[in-house]
């Protein structure tokens, strides 16, 4: 069994106001599917782990009586809390501690839910302690979705180039580890998660057809881990020049169209005899 790759602690420190800001939400119709298929009671807990900013707490916190989310990154839940409070959701807490470290009891929550963060933890230990916090018929959701710099679309290649570029020039290109979706190739996450004891219940997938602006795009690099605000730091007006220039050759009404593909990948702890 090939070992997870190792991703720094701090890698999205700074991003938090960009995250909210510019990644895109998990839509409506994703949200309704996970919530008729994890049929919560509306009197359980949710835990969304590894939250960043919520994009997947808020949409689903009417369907349960607490919302635990938890990140490692202080930033993150600090935003969570205020927009918490912002939205009147007092059942909703924010955690600041790593995925691992969560003071979580056995059969803690009826629904956990991880978004666009399961290959960043240590799979098999953090699928092992979800199958302990679930109860049992609980269900575990892996969230997914798609980068604009990995189409086939002119812009989306260019933007690609531009990346490459920076990243090279400020000494950024090992952020990201080199091969770090090799494990997740050679061990997916539904073995992983088959090993910690959980049932497949299906992957559901969902298309959205999004009007980039440049501006957005700007934004939205800044929310990731390989460029974000403290690597470009004094650089950031001179990328934002430059990705202007390169992406305005693209553009059409001042927008660049992608057709993000979402999903979630739905894994069920058995119910007792």
């Amino acid at each position: 069994m090939a070992g997870d790759v190792r991703f720094e602690p701090d890698l999205y420190r700074g991003t938090a106001d960009y995250y909210d800001r510019f990644r895109l939400p998990y839509p409506d119709a994703m949200i309704a599917d996970l919530v008729r298929q994890a049929a919560p009671s509306g009197r359980g807990r949710l835990l969304d782990l590894a939250c960043g900013t919520g994009q997947l707490a808020f949409p689903l916190r009417g369907s349960f009586a607490e919302v635990g989310c938890v990140d490692a990154e202080p930033d993150m839940t600090e935003v969570v809390r205020a927009k918490a409070i912002a939205v009147g959701a007092t059942h909703m807490r924010a955690i600041t501690v790593g995925a691992e470290d969560l003071p979580a009891g056995p059969d803690s929550f009826e629904s956990i839910v991880i978004g666009n963060a399961f290959h960043r933890l240590r799979r098999a230990a953090v699928a092992g302690l979800a199958h302990t916090w679930l109860r049992p018929g609980g269900c575990l959701a892996l969230c997914w979705s798609t980068s604009p710099w990995a189409g086939s679309r002119d812009w989306q290649r260019a933007l690609a180039g531009v990346l490459r570029t920076w990243q090279n020039a400020l000494g950024a290109a090992g952020r990201v580890p080199p091969g770090w979706d090799r494990p997740r190739q050679r061990d997916p996450d539904h073995d992983v998660l088959s090993r910690a004891g959980f049932e497949p219940a299906g992957r559901h997938e969902f298309s959205v057809e999004h009007h980039w602006t440049i501006r957005e795009l700007a934004g939205h690099i800044r929310s990731t881990s390989f460029l974000p605000p403290p690597v470009l730091a004094d650089h950031a007006a001179a990328f934002d020049a430059e990705l202007t220039a390169e992406l305005s050759r693209h553009t059409a009404d001042d927008r660049l169209t992608e057709t993000v593909g979402f999903a979630y990948e739905l894994a069920r702890k058995p119910a007792r005899a």
